[in-house]
């Protein structure tokens, strides 16, 4: 079991550090946009459609399995903090399966959306030819690293027989 966790565990740290490249491309992008336009009153064709398809996409859908995995999104668990700790784990388990099930559909159906637009080549509307159908497939692999990640932490939460 350790071998699937840790798997996991480094796929997550894969699709993370993708997604801070991602992050540095964005901000040397937009940066120097910004230089272009203050300095030669100018402009870099596209960094709009580049941040709002191709970097917030894959920043947001990348990252994903990570935090999952680290146990770093919202909760709300004030009530089951109060309740006994076997109440918690079933609590636990319960939510996890949802999870699974959850990022499982998402997963599948984000699949066959990136599917479908790499088929069509896929383009967004706008002054000059915008491929957008590359970003579709952040989805389906943030999804997957969040399933993933959901799978680990309910194999851990079970193995210590406690929750997380």
């Amino acid at each position: 079991m350790q071998l699937v966790l840790g798997i996991i565990r480094w796929l997550n740290i894969g699709t993370v550090t993708a997604a801070c490249l991602v992050i540095l491309l964005m901000m040397m992008h937009i940066t120097l946009d910004v230089g272009v336009r203050f300095f030669f009153n100018g402009q870099i064709v596209g960094t709009l459609e580049w941040v709002s398809f191709y970097y917030m996409v894959a920043l947001v859908f990348l990252a994903l399995g990570y935090v999952e995995y680290k146990n770093e999104n919202i909760r709300v668990d004030l009530f089951a903090q109060m309740m006994p700790k076997s109440v918690q784990l079933g609590l636990y388990v319960f939510a996890c399966i949802l999870g699974l099930i959850f990022f499982g559909m998402l997963f599948w159906q984000s699949l066959l959306d990136a599917i479908r637009a790499t088929q069509r080549a896929e383009e967004a509307m706008s002054n000059f030819r915008f491929l957008i159908w590359p970003a579709r497939w952040a989805l389906p692999i943030g999804f997957a690293g969040a399933l993933l990640a959901v799978l680990a932490n309910l194999l851990r939460a079970i193995s210590r027989r406690q929750a997380l």
